[in-house]
């Protein structure tokens, strides 16, 4: 028969075992030994137990420091730091460890954990990507300089996902100004996105989408500038058919084509 202890008995032994926990740690933490300090925040650490392990290298930080025990002190720091998910304070601990250790063997896993770290703490694609660019450019220099290294795979993935999430980025930041009906800077926004992501393929899309906002911002326009600017709808419309050819959006593109081309007879001056 099995037996069940009270829940205030599991209780008493929870609140028991973590109040030595803490009195271990506290006894720890106000030692005047720095290496008991060491070697307890190593011991915290390999309990993955990472939040004790980094106040305990960070108050030994200073007095490591030009010591072999330092430069443990400082990769470890950055680990505790980066899973505890304070991704961007990890980054700048990794770069600090390379730029201060560039002769240790731990210094390309720590040239790729700083770039990594601002990998993962870049925010979704919906909102400002300017830390996956730079994020995207840690792991581009990280391949530059160690183009063998076994970290290769994991840099080359994360470079594409960050491409993929600057290139839905633009591609939505394009399609709000036709929502917007900001038909103009829509027509500019489609042309630098393919400047910017030449392979990308939302290009089939936004080509259509092009020859829409320009045909819309033709019909908007004053008369006199009607001419010129459902020409252009016209012009959009032979890109859009020469890319892609078999375009699934060719039928009603080609239906503002016509419109266009009527626009534009109808615009021209008639010889008396």
């Amino acid at each position: 028969m099995q037996t069940r202890f009270p829940n205030y008995l599991v209780l008493l032994v929870l609140t028991f075992i973590l109040a030595t926990s803490c009195s271990k740690f506290r006894h720890i933490q106000k030692s005047e030994d720095w290496r008991v300090k060491y070697e307890g925040g190593l011991n915290y650490y390999n309990k993955k137990d990472y939040y004790r392990a980094a106040i305990l290298f960070e108050e030994v930080r200073p007095i490591v420091r030009g010591l072999p025990e330092g430069e443990k002190v400082e990769f470890y720091l950055a680990y505790c730091q980066y899973y505890e998910k304070t991704y961007l304070l990890a980054s700048n601990q990794f770069k600090s460890f390379y730029e201060i250790y560039g002769r240790s063997p731990l210094v390309q896993e720590a040239y790729f954990m700083y770039a990594y770290s601002l990998f993962v703490s870049a925010p979704s694609q919906n909102l400002d990507q300017r830390s996956g660019v730079e994020a995207m450019n840690a792991m581009q220099n990280f391949l530059n300089q160690y183009p063998d290294s076994q970290y290769r795979e994991k840099a080359s993935e994360a470079i594409m996902v960050s491409q993929n999430k600057l290139e839905r980025k633009g591609y939505e930041n394009a399609k709000q100004y036709l929502k917007l009906r900001q038909y103009k800077a829509a027509v500019i926004a489609f042309d630098n996105f393919k400047k910017n992501f030449p392979d990308s393929d939302f290009l089939e899309e936004l080509a259509y989408l092009k020859v829409l906002s320009q045909y819309k911002l033709a019909s908007q326009s004053f008369q006199s500038l009607q001419g010129e600017r459902f020409s252009f709808v016209v012009q959009y419309y032979q890109e859009l058919v020469d890319n892609f050819p078999k375009s699934k959006y060719l039928k009603e593109a080609e239906r503002l084509y016509s419109e266009s081309i009527t626009k534009v007879n109808k615009t021209k001056p008639t010889n008396s």
